[in-house]
């Protein structure tokens, strides 16, 4: 699928040429509106886990998917972007419910989707990333749902960097470190202080 930007790009001057002004306009801004929507979700990433009940982290998570994926529909990575509105999904189930059988369900919609948004290489690696977290999320304790999440952000930091958006990646950067410092808080320090 081709990026929305391009679509109205090739759309308008073929109507009219000296749209062209207006077209680049229009595409700065859906990028500019991307990254003010990364913005908020950095908001929502930062204090994800900085709680201790599960609960919590994933309706912080939810609010995360939401913005992310309105991000990538105004840069056109349709993949990313379907892929964030499953994750939401997901995670207004996670409140719910933590049963294999949404895992396997959510599992086979992530790799289906991506099967028909492909876009390339970058599909492939938000589909590998959006699989870790399908596990992390599916998790019953916090502290393996913080060790998927690791693996899961460092391949969208990737991701994020491939596909162009600078925000997205400072973006997964926080949220990495900020689910580096909940898991040094509740699981690390801890055990040190037994010592």
């Amino acid at each position: 699928m081709a990026c929305l930007s391009e679509w109205l790009c090739c759309f308008c001057c073929y109507k009219n040429p000296r749209s062209e002004c207006f077209l680049s306009t229009l595409i700065m801004s859906l990028f500019v509106l991307s990254q003010i929507l990364i913005g908020f979700a950095i908001c929502s990433d930062i204090i994800t886990f900085q709680f201790k009940k599960r609960e919590y982290i994933v309706a912080c998570l939810l609010v995360s998917c939401i913005l992310i994926s309105l991000h990538f529909m105004c840069l056109g990575h349709w993949t990313a972007a379907c892929l964030g509105m499953i994750a939401a999904v997901r995670f207004l189930i996670n409140l719910f419910s933590t049963s294999k059988i949404f895992l396997w369900i959510f599992i086979g919609i992530v790799v289906v989707v991506t099967a028909l948004t492909y876009e390339g290489p970058l599909s492939i690696i938000g589909c590998l990333s959006s699989l870790f977290g399908t596990i992390a999320s599916f998790s019953k304790g916090d502290k393996r749902l913080r060790q998927f999440m690791f693996i899961c952000t460092s391949i969208w930091i990737v991701h994020n960097y491939l596909a162009g958006s600078p925000g997205a990646v400072f973006m997964e950067i926080f949220f990495l470190c900020s689910n580096l410092v909940g898991y040094f808080r509740y699981y690390i320090r801890p055990k040190k202080m037994i010592l």
